[in-house]
């Protein structure tokens, strides 16, 4: 077993430098250096890309599956989307240094909250590059240090995108370690990293189930755990049925390996006859169907030519990130909250019905990041909810829930004006 204590002792300091370096600066001079970084990737385009598409090829070569390289892949579109997220975050207000309001005590102190960074943060995370540039970007606007480790599949990528993003940090005068990458793929490096009590003051991990798991284990460090996305759709009685199908489509096969994308969809038995052969059609787009017993027969008496097995227990816990819709037959609205309450992520789920009551106790009693009326469980993004990028979406109810855009990387401390009180 290698040891990297010093390796990351030294990483660590770098970071706290930085960190002290960025809680100091203006919104304005943090918004310069994300100008600069945006610069730095564009004069660096072709060689990023180039980059990516040896991550691709060996990912290929190694039989991941394609959903999983879809994630990987750094196309010309996406670019120029992790570039314009980039340059969104530009535009946000800066949380940092805002006053939750002042108030005075009996005392006559004057006392209030203000927006502090959280420090330095290490980000760990699998598969997709652009998420490098949107946790540099988040972390410089709150004036956080931040220590990236990325998955293997995607190092050669990462490693180009965190050159541009040094020249930039180097060309403003900025200390290097603002934003620093760890170039090893040993998970005993994560390992340690995760030990780093004096080094780091928050972890973040976005990935799998299997990523997540282990920093769950491993961490000494406190961290905010963005969950797995096993996400449901429940289509209600009387809904129109080409609308369910357009949003249950989207929600599967627009990015199968997002975590928002749906795995499970929750039918209204008075919907089966008419929505199931429906929904089957989704094979076409290649689509594959976990079935329960009840839509089995149904689908088999529909004589449709699809593929499916039967639905197990792990296929109602299951985040496929693939090709394949677990499908369930539900009496009514009670039914289909107590599956996702025993099921669920804690996610990202959504109702599509006609009736107000019915959308209303859908909000109300199901307990996830994200729950939707009418609308695709595709928009669980920072993007789509205006924070520009997004650190990671939370699971978890303290700190932060949902998708973490700015606010969620920061923290308070309280601020206290006296003119000469002491205590009785």
């Amino acid at each position: 077993m290698q040891d990297y204590r010093n390796e990351i002792a030294l990483m660590g300091e770098k970071a706290r430098h930085a960190a002290r370096f960025l809680r100091n600066k203006s919104t304005a001079d943090k918004n310069a250096l994300l100008k600069e970084i945006a610069e730095s990737l564009i004069a660096h385009k072709e060689e990023i890309i180039a980059a990516n598409s040896i991550d691709v090829a060996d990912a290929r070569g190694s039989g991941l599956k394609e959903s999983m390289i879809e994630r990987l892949a750094l196309t010309e579109q996406r670019f120029d989307e992790m570039i314009n997220g980039l340059l969104h975050v530009i535009t946000l207000e800066d949380p940092v240094g805002a006053v939750d309001g002042m108030w005075l005590n009996e005392a006559g102190l004057s006392i209030g909250s203000k927006r502090v960074p959280l420090g330095v943060i290490a980000m760990i995370y699998e598969s997709r590059p652009n998420v490098t540039i949107d946790a540099a970007a988040l972390c410089i606007k709150t004036g956080n240090a931040v220590i990236l480790k990325g998955g293997s599949d995607a190092l050669v990528t990462n490693q180009a995108l965190t050159k541009a993003v040094s020249k930039a940090i180097a060309k403003l005068n900025y200390p290097e370690g603002v934003v620093q990458l760890v170039n090893t793929t040993d998970r005993e490096f994560t390992k340690q990293l995760l030990s780093a009590k004096s080094a780091i003051d928050c972890v973040i991990p976005r990935g799998g189930a299997g990523l997540i798991q282990f920093v769950v284990e491993h961490s000494k460090v406190p961290m905010i755990e963005t969950g797995i996305g096993n996400c449901h759709i429940f289509i209600d009685e009387e809904y129109d049925m080409e609308s369910a199908i357009r949003i249950v489509e989207n929600a599967k096969v627009q990015r199968p390996g997002a975590c928002n994308a749906v795995e499970t969809v929750l039918v209204h038995r008075e919907n089966v006859k008419v929505l199931l052969p429906m929904l089957m059609k989704l094979s076409e787009s290649g689509v594959t169907f976990a079935l329960c017993s009840e839509s089995q027969s149904i689908v088999e008496a529909s004589g449709a030519k699809i593929s499916w097995v039967p639905a197990t227990e792990d296929d109602w816990w299951a985040e496929y990130l693939d090709y394949k819709l677990a499908v369930k037959i539900v009496e009514d609205i009670h039914e289909a909250i107590q599956h996702i309450d025993h099921y669920s992520s804690g996610h990202s789920e959504a109702i599509l019905t006609n009736r107000y009551d019915h959308s209303k106790q859908f909000l109300d009693e199901v307990d996830s990041a994200a729950v939707y009326v009418n609308a695709s469980t595709r928009f669980s993004d920072g993007g789509e909810f205006g924070f520009g990028a997004e650190i990671g979406i939370s699971t978890q109810k303290l700190h932060a829930r949902g998708p973490m855009g700015l606010k969620a990387l920061t923290t308070n401390k309280y601020i206290v004006y006296g003119n000469g009180q002491i205590r009785k």
